[in-house]
């Protein structure tokens, strides 16, 4: 049975998804090869701060499928999708369990990389708020859940293949061009208003995690010179 081309994906989200592939793939190749690259996985990191800010705001202002609410995965609907039963649009629940994760893992990669330094030449841009052991804990934590980042990326690529082989559906497609043949309804809201209120509200997230606005540090003490 062939059904009609709905709209499922709307541009500001599709945008995201793909930037935000991008940033991270920068993120993980500058952060492990470190020294000099080391200054732009802090620009990314602001960037990725812009991003995540961005989306969980169009989370609650966007279009219809993405909307958090539209596919929070609740018991109800795991056990709809286990069953068969589920047949909306958009994230499925498993899909969901996926993606919250995902963001959740990332905002938490953002806040201790924003605090972190590397004992060397990099301090995170908010590195004075918490001062160095909170620093070093913070650090440490943010190396360790990179692999975890890693590992939630593999599965859920291996998912996406696993829908396209072995289901037969295309779950990239949609995100490139954001329609999908499904008999549901197709996503409306999410207008003009809404992306540049998450907009701005991205920009200013950006520009407080850059702690320009933190008073410079005191400039270190004159060094004494022996009088002999």
């Amino acid at each position: 049975m062939t059904h009609p081309r709905i709209r499922v994906w709307d541009l500001p989200t599709r945008i995201f998804h793909w930037v935000l592939v991008l940033l991270i793939a920068a993120m993980i190749v500058t952060g492990k090869v470190g020294g000099n690259l080391i200054d732009w996985h802090g620009r990314i990191g602001l960037a990725l701060v812009a991003l995540i800010a961005f989306r969980i705001v169009w989370g609650f202002a966007g279009s219809t499928y993405a909307r958090f609410a539209s596919f929070f995965p609740t018991p109800y609907r795991l056990r709809a999708y286990l069953r068969g039963e589920w047949s909306t649009p958009g994230h499925n629940p498993l899909g969901a369990l996926s993606v919250f994760g995902l963001l959740g893992l990332i905002v938490l990669q953002l806040a201790t990389g924003l605090i972190g330094n590397d004992d060397i030449a990099f301090r995170g841009p908010l590195f004075e708020l918490v001062g160095k052991t909170l620093s070093d804990r913070a650090t440490g934590l943010h190396k360790l859940m990179t692999n975890l980042l890693i590992a939630l990326i593999v599965l859920h690529v291996a998912a996406i293949v696993f829908y396209a082989r072995v289901k037969k559906d295309n779950l990239v497609k949609p995100m490139l061009t954001g329609w999908k043949e499904h008999a549901g309804r197709p996503a409306s809201g999410g207008g003009i208003v809404a992306f540049i209120a998450a907009a701005i509200i991205g920009t200013g997230a950006a520009w407080g995690a850059s702690g320009i606005w933190l008073p410079a540090p005191p400039p270190p003490p004159p060094s004494s010179t022996p009088a002999w």
